[in-house]
């Protein structure tokens, strides 16, 4: 059953694209679909749906949002970044966690879609797992997409929001995670982990990478490194009082951006952070509750390039 499944399915999608094109480009009316397509008008209007909700469309709006681009260069101008967009914020919902997505996705495809072979770094995150979302299939198989940071709890458990197997399963691109669990269970074995071959082999090839994309997050209780299970509530709470505010690839900071000297980052076997950043390390964040994480990490210069929402970087320039 499995092949004619599939060759259903495949014949389902090409409808639905047509469907999309037919309504999106050329401007048919759902009546005019059905009539085309030889299907009935609810049939039409599921297969538009269908074209949506697999992401067989993009959505790219023409019109540059002039507030949203004065707010992105007076950040770039002041933190004297290499690249900054910003994003609008929702006043209803206060929900740009998908724009930020698409945005990001559109920087990381004119990567992608370049012939020259190229490597690309990641760390992990659901914003970073939404952009990976918004990239369509395709076939690039001289591209390295390269991990900076583990993926699984010193206990061995998964976390939710891994970037780089799921992106390369998508581009077809070389992947290349880091073997390591995110916090080793004592310095020792963070050393040991970091002496293995493949690990040494990883980390060679994110430093030599185009671009990073990583996720920036607050410490806090049940913020991502302590709701995935890499740190545990004793580890949370020491980060807090040693001054902690941010976190990137498992890396906490400080409020000015200096990574914190004890605590679990003795026993972070992430690729360790550049400070300052001499590459394009390109943070994808928005949302007040990390103002202050965001803040921090520019101040620190663990960032060159932002991608987040007008919500943020208003409070962000209330606060400098």
């Amino acid at each position: 059953m499995g092949q004619p499944f599939l060759e259903r399915r495949d014949r389902k999608l090409d409808l639905a694209a047509h469907a999309a094109w037919l309504y999106y480009i050329a401007g048919n009316t759902q009546e005019e679909i059905a009539a085309k397509l030889n299907v009935s008008r609810q049939a039409a209007q599921r297969l538009v749906a269908l074209a949506v909700s697999e992401k067989l469309i993009k959505f790219r709006l023409d019109h540059p949002l002039s507030e949203c681009i004065a707010l992105a260069e007076s950040l770039r101008n002041k933190f004297g970044l290499s690249l900054c967009e910003v994003v609008p914020t929702d006043a209803g919902s206060g929900d740009t966690f998908n724009g930020i997505a698409v945005s990001a996705a559109t920087h990381l495809e004119a990567y992608l879609i370049a012939k020259t072979p190229t490597i690309l770094a990641f760390s992990s995150g659901r914003t970073l797992r939404a952009m990976v979302e918004q990239i369509p299939s395709m076939n690039q198989p001289q591209h390295k997409i390269v991990s900076i940071i583990g993926n699984m709890s010193h206990c061995g458990r998964a976390g939710h929001h891994e970037v780089v197997m799921h992106l390369s399963d998508r581009v077809g691109s070389q992947a290349y995670p880091v073997p390591t669990p995110v916090v080793a269970t004592s310095i020792e074995e963070r050393e040991l982990l970091q002496t293995q071959r493949s690990f040494i082999a990883v980390k060679t090839l994110a430093e030599q990478a185009k671009a990073t994309f990583v996720g920036i997050s607050d410490i806090a209780w049940n913020a991502p490194l302590h709701q995935n299970g890499f740190i545990n509530d004793d580890e949370v709470a020491e980060l807090i009082e040693l001054g902690a505010v941010g976190e990137i690839a498992g890396w906490a900071y400080d409020r000015y951006g200096v990574l914190v000297q004890e605590g679990t980052n003795n026993r972070v076997a992430s690729v360790p952070l550049e400070q300052p950043a001499c590459r394009l390390i390109i943070g994808v964040a928005g949302g007040v509750k990390k103002t202050e994480a965001i803040l921090a990490a520019l101040r620190g210069q663990l960032i060159t390039g932002l991608i987040t929402d007008e919500a943020a970087v208003q409070a962000i320039l209330s606060k400098i």
